[in-house]
């Protein structure tokens, strides 16, 4: 068994998806459970729609979608003939669930409505791809993953039930192997026992492949990319960034836990358990052999840098000058667990502290709010967060130079500064 994950940009459009029936046909007489995220930028709309419709821009909102179901269609003309008119069908169910909810008033949160609209994405790309797959004699079952990934209502950042999860994956989608070599599902998304759609973080198709990956007992997981594999920078950011043929589980982690955007945070455990290698491989060139992570140590890596925009910082100093000792770090964290909110970085001083965040103005707001019950709160915005693992000096002072460093965090391995 293996699992493939294919993110936005390997299907972007009919050409892209070409190249993914291409790639599986690399891999003749394989179980492959095939898991995908939306097309391109279809999750970026899919906010803009959210957003007009909390605002109460409805007209807006039905116009924002029209758009994303015209795209959607356009592509799979270009793919099919035989099997247009069931997919169509198919395709309709999604635009009705999305539009039946346009045409009502939001009465519940933001996140909440946000789970909703953006997981069509998701199910409309999947639906092509099966659809196209089947129309070039690539046989395959099409899988909702709402009806396997039960997770609770944390909307937006929702946490897997694992256990009945499991139950699901053995019950309903190791049957369909019996039957066909491939299964296509989606990333990103799951549903709650109220049966309604969540979704588990931007790029959570990575952390959904991976839960496959364990469940199934997977031989590998491969994540598809447009780069070659890991590089120790973003080569959109950075021209000289070098590629990395080899990684461990622990330096990913860490990589992903300073924002890295190659693998999504959560994606590791689930294959740690089960030490399943990962795979992360260019779908431009599928013979390159990519970047594999594993449990074995890994020596004389390249620095790794992770440069995060649009950060916060918001400095606290308690109202009385009483030490910030154990019970205002206990009231903040439970400030920041009910907001549904996590720092990037976090240092502590006799009566003041700081946290950099990323800046999500509405929780921003309540934040600093809250605490303002016990702190003086300042919030500063429109900085950076500069993260380098294995750095140098010279490294270090080249990232800087000629930026005003409002907060650093340094120790032998890691660097991280808040700049602007």
């Amino acid at each position: 068994m293996l699992v493939f994950k294919f993110g936005g940009a390997s299907v972007s459009n009919y050409e892209k998806i070409k190249n993914v029936g291409e790639i599986i046909q690399h891999f003749p007489n394989q179980k492959i459970m095939v898991v995908i995220s939306a097309m391109g930028k279809t999750t970026n709309a899919l906010e803009k729609v959210a957003e007009a419709f909390y605002a109460g821009k409805k007209e807006e909102a039905l116009e924002l979608y029209r758009a994303v179901k015209l795209q959607h269609l356009d592509e799979a003309k270009f793919l099919l003939v035989t099997h247009f008119n069931p997919l169509m069908v198919q395709l309709n169910d999604f635009f009705t669930e999305v539009e039946w909810l346009l045409h009502d008033k939001p009465v519940r949160d933001y996140d909440y409505y946000y789970d909703q609209i953006v997981c069509t994405g998701e199910l409309m790309s999947t639906a092509i791809v099966s659809a196209y797959l089947n129309e070039i004699g690539l046989k395959n079952e099409w899988l909702d993953v709402r009806d396997i990934f039960r997770t609770d209502d944390n909307f937006r950042d929702a946490t897997i039930d694992f256990n009945f999860t499991q139950q699901q994956v053995t019950a309903q989608v190791k049957p369909l192997f019996d039957d066909v070599d491939i299964v296509i599902t989606q990333g990103f998304i799951g549903c709650t026992d109220e049966n309604e759609s969540t979704t588990l973080g931007r790029e959570g198709s990575d952390y959904s492949a991976a839960l496959f990956a364990n469940m199934l007992d997977a031989e590998s997981l491969s994540i598809w990319k447009d780069v070659k594999g890991v590089m120790n920078a973003d080569p959109k950011q950075f021209a000289d960034a070098q590629y990395i043929s080899e990684l461990n589980y622990d330096e990913v982690i860490e990589m992903a836990y300073y924002g890295a955007q190659v693998i999504h945070p959560k994606t590791i455990k689930p294959l740690q358990n089960k030490d399943i290698p990962l795979y992360v491989k260019c779908f431009a060139d599928a013979s390159l052999p990519g970047t594999v992570i594993h449990n074995e140590s890994v020596k004389n890596l390249p620095p790794i840098i992770v440069v995060k925009q649009n950060q916060v910082l918001l400095q606290l100093h308690t109202k009385d000058f009483s030490f910030i000792g154990e019970q205002p770090m206990s009231d903040l964290y439970e400030m920041m667990a009910k907001l549904k909110v996590k720092p990037n970085l976090i240092q502590t001083h006799a009566v003041s502290l700081q946290l950099c965040m990323d800046d999500r103005s509405d929780k921003i707001e309540k934040l600093a709010l809250a605490a303002s019950q016990s702190f003086d709160v300042q919030v500063e915005r429109g900085l950076t967060l500069l993260s380098i693992r294995h750095y140098n000096n010279d490294l270090l002072e080249k990232m800087t130079s000629g930026k005003i460093i409002e907060l650093k965090q340094q120790s032998p391995e890691t660097v991280q500064v808040v700049m602007k």
